[in-house]
């Protein structure tokens, strides 16, 4: 995980996703696929670190709203923004689901795999999703792309996820791949604090657990997604080609690029 994972000052989760075994025996490529928080606290030396990386396409998940609070340190000139103007909130959904009601843990859980059941198909995620496998197929070698969202785990993992399958990753991996979060954002230490946070915020005073779904992954999350996706589409293949234009000369493109 050390050499996965890379450490900033002020950027969370951020770390390469390639280097797993894909289709044929190969392995995709490392240093040109990453995936992160959101940048808009970067410090200096965050901003320096990234340079190095040769980061050319960001694939920006937030809503409008999110970008306009967070902000945007990171990228500057030569890095091409994909992003969407749709899906604006005035509240984050996960604020307003646990103002509203008592929630205890096994909701929040459920809540949580409800949203990423939807999140497949959500305009402003198909629009920046397939953009992001466009971008990918015209990236020059030795360049590399970054996909975020707010804090790098539920968007950005179902893309990433959907990444690793066009270019064979088997589903153990997607998952194990997936989970990482968990240790990359040290969720376990972060929770006690970001419960106290939120319960100040929201004005609630609701256990630890029921802000783990906020803060970290679980597998069940990302099995909603892929569950959804196989039920309405039919297959995660059918939803790439049919939803997101991904189809078998884009997977093989994409896959004579990152496997090596």
């Amino acid at each position: 995980m050390q050499d996965r994972v890379k450490s900033f000052e002020n950027v969370r989760n951020f770390r390469d996703f390639g280097g797993y075994q894909g289709a044929d025996g190969a392995r995709v490529r490392t240093g040109a696929l990453f995936r992160s928080a959101q940048f808009g606290e970067a410090s200096e030396a965050d901003l320096a670190a990234l340079e190095t990386y040769r980061i050319k396409i960001q694939a920006d998940l937030r809503r409008p709203d999110e970008r306009e609070r967070h902000g945007h340190r990171w990228p500057v000139e030569g890095v091409t923004v994909l992003s969407s103007d749709l899906g604006h909130a005035a509240q984050a959904p996960h604020v307003r689901f646990l103002s509203e009601v008592a929630v205890d843990a096994p909701q929040a859980r459920g809540w949580m795999v409800d949203y990423y059941r939807e999140a497949p198909f959500k305009p402003q995620h198909v629009e920046t999703f397939s953009a992001w496998f466009s971008a990918l197929a015209d990236l020059d070698e030795g360049d590399a792309a970054v996909v975020n969202c707010a804090a790098g785990k539920d968007r950005t993992g179902i893309l990433c996820a959907l990444t690793h399958h066009v270019l064979g990753v088997d589903r153990d991996t997607i998952f194990a791949d997936y989970e990482l979060t968990n240790e990359a954002a040290n969720v376990a230490e972060r929770l006690p604090e970001m419960a106290r946070m939120f319960n100040q915020h929201i004005g609630k005073d609701f256990d630890d657990e029921v802000y783990h779904p906020f803060v970290g992954v679980s597998a069940e999350f990302l099995h909603g997604a892929l569950d959804a996706i196989t039920e309405r589409a039919g297959s995660l293949d059918t939803y790439l080609a049919e939803t997101l234009g991904v189809g078998s000369n884009e997977t093989d493109r994409l896959r004579a690029k990152y496997l090596v």
